[in-house]
């Protein structure tokens, strides 16, 4: 059997009673670590919370072991019960669907376990959930990609007065451009998080760019940093009022609101600039 298990959002605690007994059960723990991250994976001591709280080892699964290796994994599950942790929602923000047509074609039994996701916790600011447009992901500019496809769907969602939830750019295990250019042994860049201050930067040079008056600084959004965490951080302002915010460590995400219902907006009040800061 393989497990597919969403962690949730905050900390080794958030793991459902399913997903800890299939855990327990399981003879192999892999947990992705490429995608998002749990609050505590981003400290040294992360993944041994983990394991002291299963009491069980626990592999790393980087997205070159889950793209290059896979395989390997799931052919273990013919005759193990394998687990495969994931943060959030297994089909979430990122969706695990391969990994399960992989699996099936091989006939190996998969079974799902959900958990909360960055898709559902972000309703706690009061924005109703059937409200949103099409998701979109902001990525880090770089001097010679500075992509903007996210644009049009933000226009859309607009047009039609609904929410956008743009989830930020999180890169771990880059390989440096000289170690692509040179083969052999891969040399990693340092991780990085976006914040929602870069993610607004971006936005408005963006729409400087087209002109098209899509959004602007006086554009409401909401900004969260480590939705699902004991310390969350979740401010309703202006794009430019976002902009100053200090949100503290990752990971963030950011909303960019639509036409608002009363019940929406009493609700944003308790998390207005005024009031966060």
């Amino acid at each position: 059997m393989l497990y597919i298990i969403g962690l949730g959002l905050g900390d080794e605690r958030d793991i459902t009673l399913r997903g800890l007994e299939a855990v327990k059960k399981s003879q192999k723990i892999y947990m992705e670590a490429y995608t998002s991250l749990l609050s505590f994976g981003l400290s040294s001591d992360g993944l041994s919370n983990l394991e002291k709280f299963y009491g069980k080892p626990i592999t790393l699964a980087d997205r070159e072991m889950v793209e290059e290796k896979a395989g390997e994994m799931i052919e273990e599950a013919i005759d193990n019960d394998i687990a495969f942790l994931v943060v959030g929602d297994p089909f979430g923000a990122t969706t695990h669907s391969d990994l399960v047509v992989r699996a099936k074609k091989l006939g190996v039994k998969v079974e799902v376990v959900h958990n909360a996701s960055v898709m559902n916790a972000v309703g706690i600011c009061g924005l109703q959930l059937y409200h949103y447009g099409e998701t979109v992901s902001i990525p880090f500019f770089t001097e010679t990609w500075r992509p903007d496809s996210f644009y049009e769907k933000i226009k859309k969602n607009r047009a039609l007065g609904l929410h956008t939830l743009c989830l930020l750019d999180i890169r771990v295990k880059e390989p440096t451009f000289e170690s692509l250019c040179r083969g052999g042994k891969k040399q990693y860049e340092p991780p990085r998080y976006m914040t929602v201050n870069t993610a607004i930067e971006q936005l408005l040079e963006v729409e400087e760019k087209r002109g098209e008056s899509v959004y602007g600084e006086e554009t409401e959004c909401v900004g969260f940093a480590r939705l699902g965490a004991e310390d969350q951080k979740i401010v309703s302002g202006t794009m430019k009022q976002l902009e100053s915010v200090d949100f503290g460590a990752p990971l963030h995400c950011l909303v960019i609101v639509g036409k608002t219902h009363p019940v929406e907006e009493e609700m944003l009040e308790f998390y207005k600039y005024e009031t966060a800061n």
